[in-house]
């Protein structure tokens, strides 16, 4: 028993200083322009969408809730408390993503790069869709804020990292998470 009460002692100690470097490191890079921000769609209950589908029908779709659009308006304060400029916000296709995009921010461009490749229906163009993902944000002006949003597969696939729901994620250039904010309460 005193043995894992130290190794809890320990694990918390060490999240807890990886957690200060990770808010230190981020506040130092908020202070400049060109933030690369990803978004994760916001609450949509369920998983994956309907077999038959179809991404110009969004009565076809998973889409939002009502607490999945308080989330959407929370992403919105989130980021304008920032100071995140907004005027380069780029979403998937998907009805979800560009719910969430018009309630958090009431504008945006569709990026089919940044759609989902979760149903086999759209399997293949992973690796495509990642490779021009990844090129459209090396090529990006390093002056200007950008906001994507885009599905748990796809962050998964470019950062390597798990997120929730309406989950905020700052990186940079060389795809490195700097900050993670969890927008559900």
């Amino acid at each position: 028993m005193k043995f894992l009460n130290i190794l809890i002692i320990i694990f918390i100690s060490l999240t807890s200083s990886i957690k200060a470097d990770f808010n230190e490191n981020f506040k130092n890079n908020n202070k400049e322009n060109g933030k690369l921000i990803l978004i994760r769609h916001a609450y949509a209950p369920g998983n994956g969408d309907p077999e038959n589908f179809k991404i110009n029908d969004c009565t076809s779709q998973r889409n939002l809730n009502q607490s999945g659009r308080e989330q959407a308006k929370k992403i919105g304060i989130t980021l304008k408390k920032l100071k995140i400029n907004l005027n380069n916000i780029y979403s998937s296709e998907w009805c979800r993503c560009q719910d969430t995009a018009k309630i958090a921010f009431n504008k945006y461009e569709n990026l089919n790069y940044l759609n989902s490749f979760y149903s086999s229906k759209y399997s293949k163009n992973k690796k495509k869709q990642i490779i021009e993902l990844k090129n459209f944000i090396k090529n990006w002006d390093q002056n200007k804020d950008l906001v994507l949003i885009t599905h748990y597969v796809v962050i998964l696939e470019l950062l390597g990292l798990a997120t929730n729901s309406g989950d905020i994620v700052f990186f940079d250039k060389d795809f490195n998470v700097l900050n993670l904010i969890n927008t559900l309460s």
